[in-house]
């Protein structure tokens, strides 16, 4: 994170939550200023567009597992992350500080609140795309970074431009306009986009790298997982083991997708400044809402696409607006 300019300024806040996600929260040794060499910005540009497109293409493998029990996909999710994420930890030589964040109370207790919320965010993701709503969930992440924007004022105070002001604005008519014409709430969407803002928000605060933040939470998830898939082999309904070896291994593989595309999120936002992952950011949603149009036949019906065109105003605003006072000189 940069040091606070002399006169109030606003970052924005979604910008600053994302990164800080990856980075973990600032101790004495972190400036939060990114690696400014031509190599590691290569390098970083790189890790990230790896990340944000397997976060695009994630709605084909949960739609290779649709006729799984999403609470299974979720344990596996779970557990098969746990053993990879640490074993990475012992291997980088990051266990003293595992401990540490473990034995900090206020520590452990944002890391257990933010578990509860991307184990919300991660399950409902996973039911709605076999649900074939996964136009909604790329709804809930086009939202999500005005939800943080937003969050940013009602909890860290931030100041907002005129022009976020409109951009929020311009979403909230978005959804609005949604819920007027379907005469419902878009739920999905707008639990997708708050569940992963707060948690954003609380992993900007706690003082944990993304790396440890992320192995802690989902250890305290895996006895909660190996408990539910216990329950299933006993009733019968676990489907590990129980089909052909292809299914197995793509329910394996959940662990691996999970870990490596925040792994490289991570190593990507040390290397680029903070507004460029704010841009590249968008790919993830734009790669689900093509999938959800061109391959999976959701039907884009006229409600959605004006509820689209609102919030893709406000998004462009947004961006526009974080590009020019980010070339802005600081005083």
């Amino acid at each position: 994170m940069t040091n606070a300019p002399r006169e109030p300024r606003t970052e924005p806040a979604f910008n600053n939550a994302q990164a800080t996600i990856a980075r973990g929260s600032s101790g004495p040794g972190d400036t939060g200023r990114p690696l400014s060499t031509d190599r590691h910005a290569r390098a970083g540009l790189a890790l990230a567009l790896f990340s944000y497109t397997a976060w695009g293409f994630f709605p084909l493998y949960f739609r290779a597992v649709k006729d799984v029990n999403p609470l299974e996909v979720l344990a596996h999710r779970v557990v098969w992350a746990a053993c990879l994420l640490i074993g990475v930890v012992l291997l980088t030589g990051r266990r003293e500080a595992a401990f540490a964040a473990i034995r900090d109370r206020a520590t452990l207790f944002t890391l257990l609140v933010s578990t509860l919320l991307i184990g919300v965010n991660w399950y409902l993701y996973i039911w709605a795309v076999g649900q074939s709503r996964v136009l909604e969930t790329s709804l809930g992440y086009f939202i999500n970074p005005l939800v943080s924007v937003l969050l940013g004022v009602i909890v860290l105070k931030e100041r907002l431009t005129l022009w976020q002001i409109v951009a929020l604005a311009l979403a909230a008519f978005g959804v609005l306009y949604l819920t007027i014409a379907e005469r419902s709430l878009p739920w999905i969407s707008l639990t997708l986009a708050c569940s992963f803002g707060l948690y954003a928000l609380l992993r900007k605060a706690v003082r944990a790298d993304a790396l440890v933040g992320l192995t802690i939470e989902t250890v305290v998830l895996t006895p909660l997982a190996l408990a539910y898939l216990l329950w299933s082999q006993k009733h019968g309904t676990l489907s590990l083991l129980q089909g052909s070896t292809g299914n197995d291994l793509l329910l394996i593989a959940a662990g691996p997708l999970t870990a490596l595309p925040l792994l490289t999120f991570s190593a990507a936002a040390r290397r680029l400044r903070l507004s460029t992952m704010g841009f590249l950011q968008y790919i993830a949603p734009s790669l689900q809402f093509m999938l959800a149009v061109a391959v999976f036949h959701e039907p884009l019906k006229r409600s959605s696409l004006i509820a689209f065109a609102g919030i893709w105003a406000g998004l462009v605003l947004y961006c526009v607006d974080a590009a020019r006072r980010a070339r802005a000189p600081r005083v």
